[in-house]
């Protein structure tokens, strides 16, 4: 029998997203998945308040963070990891393919001397690596589509599946990034439905169909069975997601995040007036929906 580890959800409505804090009963070891780090594009404001809420309920619940974890490079909020690492210690992670990520927006960005070998983080996981929470292993399925470099942890009966598959009412993630794949993204579903029906599943965005409460846990037999997007099989699936992806406008931070997500969280460093600054390319993707 699978263990069956403790994990607590904590939702950002201002981007949808779901934080996790996974934790082994028996040891109180834990790893955080998708931290947030609060960020205004209008003013430029970033502060701290989702990850302090992780620390909080770390800090009530007596565990001890084992791991910092990402599952790709978040285009719709900034990664709190670095934050969270100089509060904890705890070694970061993401995917392997994260380099290849770096290498195309190292272009787009015109950053020389952005560097492009994953160094950033202390661990990148490559499709079958395995690691340790307590006493109950994680496992990492490589899960492209929505990303290059997006990957899933399965710990114990439980499966963080970030922007593969939302919550069942709301189908599936977009595909049309730079390296994304519609094509990839329904295999990646497929082996993630192909895990035990009892699976639980947890999503890493929620936007709240029809307006009811955010949710963000589901198991493979209820995606299987009512997953609005996997009705009609593969090419028709493929079809769709292209189609739709092509009227969806770029999320709002994406050329703000992902300058700071392909640094695993680290904030460009202060300028001569102390001051750090973004930088937003222009054009850079002339035909995409407004």
């Amino acid at each position: 029998m699978s263990a069956q580890p403790e994990v607590a959800g904590f939702y950002d409505a201002r981007s949808g997203s779901i934080q996790y804090v996974v934790s082994c009963k028996a040891t109180k070891k834990c790893a955080i998945i998708d931290p947030v780090l609060d960020y205004d594009e209008k003013s430029g404001s970033t502060a701290t308040r989702h990850a302090d809420a992780l620390l909080s309920h770390i800090q009530m619940r007596g565990l001890d963070v084992a791991w910092i974890l990402d599952t790709h490079p978040h285009a719709d909020h900034l990664t709190a990891a670095a934050y969270l690492k100089s509060k904890t210690g705890a070694p970061t992670a993401i995917g392997a393919d994260v380099v290849k990520v770096q290498a195309l927006w190292k272009d787009i960005y015109n950053a020389p001397a952005m560097p492009t070998d994953g160094s950033q983080w202390d661990r990148l996981f490559s499709d079958g690596d395995r690691f340790m929470i307590g006493e109950i292993e994680g496992r990492v399925m490589h899960s492209p589509g929505h990303t290059l470099a997006s990957i899933t942890y399965l710990v114990g009966d439980a499966t963080f599946i970030h922007d593969t598959l939302f919550m069942p009412d709301s189908g599936s993630a977009r595909a049309d990034f730079p390296g994304g794949s519609a094509e990839d993204l329904w295999s990646s579903i497929e082996a993630i439905l192909n895990l035990p029906d009892d699976t639980r599943l947890f999503t890493g965005h929620d936007y709240r169909h029809g307006g009811r409460e955010a949710l963000w846990e589901s198991t493979v037999a209820q995606q299987k069975a009512q997953n609005i997007h996997l009705r009609s099989g593969r090419d028709e699936f493929i079809q769709s997601r292209i189609s739709r992806d092509k009227t969806l406008p770029f999320p709002k931070l994406m050329l703000h995040a992902l300058q700071v997500n392909l640094m695993a969280g680290e904030l460009p460093p202060k300028e001569a007036n102390g001051v750090r600054y973004l930088k937003i390319p222009i054009d850079a993707f002339p035909v995409a929906a407004w």
